[in-house]
């Protein structure tokens, strides 16, 4: 069975098993379908926006021909780039989003917001930051940053709503994990392969998820880990640890009572 079918398949059985939240009348709710931007009209945008930014000097326009040249690299990568060659706070962000001995961020950068910067330029670059903070599993502010804009506004919308539906996953959003990954999977001209399998086995394993039994519990713990390990032992991870414990509570009571019963 040829990889797209599959896809196909797996998602048609696990909407109708029970995700409630895509299904209408029988029928996948669509928006319709969202094509990656080519390499030519990437750059021409990309160029238009240096020159926009006022950066189209001779040394800048070598850098951004030699960025464009590279065409073994993605699309974003090279939009990446020239957004960092022509605007400092994006070369910033990138490189600490990017630098695993950066810090993580505790908010989504204000530029995102800035209604004065042109769409192109803020919507990529915040799909670039999204992708290299879920690279080193910092999924909240990943996904903050990708909930600013629309899969239509950026030049891959599939690596757009992998990394979204990677974030949901990883913080147990279910729901919109799903919503995220019907839409890369139905709706995403071109998806790379890659995408749509990893997308297709989180779909599988988060129809296994039960809300209160120890597969739950062992998320939780794994979320509680990964955010020890960014040093982030606030409020909400204290949270998060107060109902590991209530629940394995929970469970060793249960367990009692049914030794008890099964005694007597």
């Amino acid at each position: 069975m040829k990889l797209r079918y599959w896809h196909s398949a797996i998602l048609g059985v696990l909407l109708v098993g029970g995700s409630q939240a895509l299904v209408g009348n029988d029928k996948v709710v669509s928006f319709g379908e969202l094509e990656a931007t080519k390499a030519e009209a990437a750059q021409a945008q990309a160029l238009a926006w240096l020159k926009q930014a006022g950066k189209s000097d001779p040394a800048t326009m070598q850098k951004f021909t030699a960025i464009w040249n590279q065409q073994d690299r993605t699309v974003l990568d090279r939009v990446a780039d020239s957004l960092a060659l022509g605007n400092a706070e994006a070369a910033r962000l990138l490189a600490d989003a990017r630098n695993p001995l950066t810090p993580p961020p505790t908010a989504s950068p204000a530029v995102f917001k800035d209604a004065k910067q042109p769409l192109f330029f803020r919507a990529n670059l915040g799909l670039a930051y999204a992708r290299a903070l879920a690279n080193r599993r910092v999924y909240e502010e990943a996904l903050e940053a990708l909930r600013v804009f629309q899969p239509e506004q950026v030049v891959t919308p599939s690596s757009y709503l992998f990394h979204r539906s990677v974030c949901e996953h990883a913080l147990l959003l279910k729901a919109d994990a799903t919503r995220t990954i019907s839409r890369l999977l139905e709706d995403s001209v071109g998806s790379p392969e890659r995408y749509k399998t990893v997308s297709a086995l989180i779909l599988l394993d988060m129809q296994t998820w039960k809300e209160k039994d120890l597969g739950a519990v062992a998320r939780k713990m794994d979320n509680i880990e990964r955010r020890l390990e960014l040093a982030r032992g606030g409020p909400h991870t204290q949270k998060l640890q107060k109902e590991v414990i209530s629940r394995l509570d929970e469970l060793i009571k249960e367990l009692e009572n049914k030794a008890k019963k099964g005694g007597s």
